[in-house]
């Protein structure tokens, strides 16, 4: 397979080489578990094996549906014991609570929208720990709220970049001396990461090797079932995977759910942009095309075969070859 340099894409947007600060993110929403069949109740619900999962460590997951198309995306954080945190779009959120609350039946469980409770930040590069940073005065007594307390996550780098989640108690401010970002600036590092957010327009456009989930750590091959489970087993494991998702650019305007077109065909769509993030006039995207076509080098566009150009082409991370 023949794919350019990590390096096109992320030089198309030199601003994120140099981010680093802190941006407050409203577009991300929590999910709480909590009960002492948390754990048990999303090792069935979700892709990720959490009942393996250490207090304080945080893993991607999928949920899907029957036919293992993906409705949601988190970041998985356990919490305690009995609790573990669900970051997930905040425009998808409402519809995944609602879905998931209906298989919890007698489960000792209850699910939760938690948002209201936690200020999301998003950190670019290396800037002071936030939790350290704020330990004194207000940040002191919101670090001893056992039902609050901050918590942080590692995310894949945007082309070198260092990227992290912070949870903070609710109405915490940032600390003095942190460099205030935009949440422009964490989208636009998050599509350069390649890990795509499922987000409206693509609810149920995916199956999990599609975005490659399987090779950043969102799936896991060997746990009991879950909603779609055949179907992602039998995508990895009878070689059924002809999409895969790529980190790209366009000269013009892109969004999530259009679809992409080669040049040689205009009447048959090739691919379809999985997330997108609006920089300088241009757009980061990351792309979900047939493997054959990038293969080939065809000439792609996004919303028609006339459309802008979608260049750049990268997975900025290797594929996983053996599961």
């Amino acid at each position: 397979m023949i794919i350019q340099p990590m390096s096109e894409s992320v030089s198309a947007f030199p601003a994120v080489a140099a981010s680093n600060g802190v941006a407050p993110l409203s577009h991300l929403g929590v999910i709480r578990a909590k009960g002492a069949d948390a754990a048990t109740f999303l090792q069935g619900q979700l892709t990720q094996d959490v009942v393996l999962m250490k207090q304080g460590e945080a893993r991607l997951a999928a949920f899907c549906s029957a036919k293992g198309r993906m409705l949601a995306s988190f970041q998985v954080l356990k919490t305690a014991p009995d609790e573990l945190l669900l970051v997930t779009s905040a425009d998808t959120l409402p519809a995944t609570l609602k879905r998931l609350s209906m298989f919890v039946l007698r489960a000792k469980l209850k699910l939760s929208d938690a948002t209201g409770d936690y200020a999301v930040w998003g950190q670019l590069g290396e800037t002071p720990d936030l939790i350290a940073a704020s330990a004194d005065g207000a940040g002191a007594e919101a670090q001893n709220d056992a039902e609050k307390p901050a918590h942080r996550i590692a995310l894949p780098a945007a082309g070198g970049v260092a990227r992290t989640l912070w949870l903070a108690p609710a109405g915490s401010a940032l600390p003095a001396g942190v460099a205030p970002l935009t949440e422009a600036d964490w989208l636009l590092a998050e599509v350069l990461a390649g890990v795509a957010r499922i987000t409206p327009p693509v609810v149920e456009a995916f199956v999990p090797q599609m975005l490659n989930y399987e090779s950043v750590g969102g799936v896991n091959f060997k746990k009991g079932c879950y909603p779609g489970q055949e179907v992602v087993a039998r995508s990895q494991f009878r070689g059924a995977i002809k999409r895969r998702a790529y980190v790209g650019h366009v000269a013009g305007a892109a969004q999530a759910g259009q679809e992409v077109f080669s040049a040689a065909d205009p009447d048959q769509p090739v691919g379809q942009i999985a997330q997108a993030a609006a920089a300088d006039g241009a757009a980061a995207v990351i792309a979900v095309l047939q493997v054959a076509e990038v293969a080939a080098g065809a000439a792609l566009h996004v919303g028609s075969a006339i459309g802008p150009v979608l260049a750049g082409l990268a997975i900025p991370y290797p594929l996983a070859e053996d599961i």
